[in-house]
């Protein structure tokens, strides 16, 4: 597999709570199973636990092995990707050998659009606590490994029941119960995962607008969700640190431009679809 050649990174903003064990060895919850990954040189190392009795059959392990290449994008080629990136830019292909192996995961939308209601004006750390007390809170249990409780991440409809929002605001939510709420009752009412799923099929445009409707989302996080989890791969979320990086790197004439206005973000977003093509968003990540 292509990924031993380059370590593929975690990265604790985009996913809830992979987490290093020992070196070179992570574990977390993918859907309703705990995995525990480790890689060298040629392979990767897949254990998992999980609830299914027919665990010995053909087609169960090749449903395993389907859902890991699914979630690191295992069928494109980083070779091919840094390649292409680092003849259309030469600022990428300096800073791009201080970051080989960079995948964007494919997650699931559900947990994608939640996690980062929570990140708002948030820190990691802060983050991951959050996102731990909702799937503690109203998630299903998985079972105990190594004395740690893993749950899944908590379907749309766990989190429609009678006093969410205050038990939220209890766990330290803050405004960000009030959305959690309001966002579970549109995708409720627009058709719950289906119509999330739906949004992977649309143009980028369409899916970002309709993601646009849910409270607590603005550009920058819509496009986070469409780049992680509806497969929207030239969606490129700008923040005030690639603002920085594009008014001094690519687009000089931005420079004393003081706000991230709606005007600039397009153009920034704009500028790098043009450059780095459908894999923008990748690139941008590297």
């Amino acid at each position: 597999m292509e990924q031993s050649q380059h370590r593929s990174r975690f990265c604790e903003a985009e996913n809830r709570e992979w987490f290093e064990i020992e070196s070179n060895n992570w574990r977390g919850v993918l859907g309703e199973e705990i995995w525990s990954l480790t890689q060298d040189e040629k392979y990767l190392y897949c254990e998992v636990v999980h609830k299914n009795e027919n665990t010995q059959t053909n087609a169960f392990v090749s449903s395993l092995k389907e859902k890991i290449r699914k979630y690191f994008r295992l069928d494109v080629s980083l070779a091919d990707l840094y390649k292409s990136w680092s003849q259309a830019d030469p600022l990428f292909q300096n800073v791009s050998k201080s970051f080989p192996g960079v995948r964007i995961l494919d997650q699931d939308p559900v947990e994608n659009v939640f996690s980062f209601i929570c990140s708002s004006n948030n820190n990691i750390k802060r983050i991951t606590n959050l996102v731990n007390h909702l799937c503690n809170e109203f998630g299903v249990v998985i079972g105990t490994l190594d004395d740690t409780e893993f749950y899944t991440f908590p379907p749309v409809d766990n989190l429609l029941r009678n006093g969410v929002q205050e038990k939220l605001r209890h766990l330290g939510f803050g405004y960000r119960a009030k959305y959690i709420e309001m966002s579970a009752n549109v995708i409720h009412e627009k058709g719950g995962v289906d119509w999330l799923n739906h949004l992977r099929e649309l143009s980028y445009e369409e899916a970002h607008s309709q993601i646009l409707e849910l409270p607590g989302v603005g550009s920058k996080v819509a496009d986070c969700i469409c780049l992680m989890s509806l497969n929207h791969l030239q969606s490129v979320p700008v923040d005030t640190h690639v603002f920085q990086i594009a008014s001094r790197e690519y687009l000089p004439h931005l420079k004393g431009k003081k706000s991230l206005t709606t005007k600039i973000y397009n153009e920034i977003s704009g500028h790098f679809r043009k450059l780095f093509g459908s894999y923008a968003g990748w690139a941008h990540s590297c």
